[in-house]
């Protein structure tokens, strides 16, 4: 008798290490259909629907560039600084975003993980390939921006090497995906972790030359603060791509890849371990 082969095998046991990538190219049209489904669900039956993807950078860059800027005399350099500050925001919340929506991934999705058997991953992925949208949108209204303050008088130049924004993007996405994977996993036991990573969220924020620029925790001698911070590197070489402002280090390069593959193939690997048993400790 032939023994039939089967499409899908699922097992209870795997390897520690598992990517499994061709199951999750199989599943490619549920997650592209997870991507649509977070788009449009996000804000319906609201008043101003997308447009709060332009109102909270923009209202976050006015009321940081108040505080900061002309209340306290944070210089940046040749540049506006409204549009210092939109430039960091709108390349902090991608990475925010990322973050803070996979990190409550086997939590907010525990009924439909327990009904139907789909790479759990695909999930998550769904979160960073959705908020690229919200990250587009954002850029525009930076570039509306840029445009307007060049007409203004303004020397503005981005730099030649704008063309790598899309690689910093990749690697942005991948240590938000990381990182809210391994996030989720713990937050299978330990339920205490959703709290504290808004809140942690913000404190980082502020170690990520968001709104703070280098040279300022060079000058106050902190700058061991952002060191090993490979957001302050993404955001900085964002800056230096975007506005032709600021420095980028062959350290800060090399440290910020190593880091974003290491975390997302941690994260990975935490996750896949975590998927096996989640549903009897959610």
């Amino acid at each position: 008798m032939k023994q039939e082969k089967w499409l899908t095998e699922i097992s209870p046991k795997t390897k520690l290490i598992d990517f499994n990538f061709k199951e999750v190219w199989q599943y490619r049209d549920l997650l592209l259909l997870f991507v649509k489904r977070d788009v449009i669900t996000l804000y319906k039956q609201t008043i101003l629907g997308p447009l709060w993807y332009l109102i909270q950078p923009l209202f976050t860059s006015i009321i940081f560039t108040l505080v900061f800027n002309n209340v306290a005399g944070i210089k940046t350099g040749g540049i506006p600084p409204f549009l210092f500050n939109l430039a960091g925001i709108t390349i902090w919340n991608y990475f925010k975003e990322c973050l803070v929506g996979t990190s409550d991934t086997f939590k907010k999705n525990e009924a439909i993980f327990g009904k139907v058997y789909f790479p759990r991953i695909i999930m998550p992925m769904s979160i960073v390939v959705s908020n690229l949208l919200k990250f587009g949108i954002q850029l525009l209204i930076f570039v509306v921006f840029y445009i307007y303050f060049i007409f203004n008088g303004h020397e503005l130049m981005p730099n030649s090497s704008i063309v790598l924004l899309p690689v910093l993007i990749v690697f942005m996405g991948m240590l938000g995906l990381g990182l809210g994977m391994i996030i989720s996993s713990m937050v299978t036991k330990y339920r205490d972790l959703t709290f504290l990573v808004s809140f942690g969220v913000q404190l980082l924020m502020y170690i990520s030359l968001v709104v703070l620029p280098l040279s300022l925790f060079q000058e106050k001698g902190f700058e061991w603060a952002v060191a090993y911070n490979p957001m302050a590197y993404i955001i900085e070489a964002g800056r230096f791509l975007l506005l032709g402002e600021g420095t980028v280090s062959e350290f800060g390069i090399v440290y910020t890849v190593l880091v974003s593959i290491f975390v997302l193939l941690l994260g990975i690997t935490i996750f896949n371990k975590t998927e096996k048993t989640f549903i009897d400790t959610i």
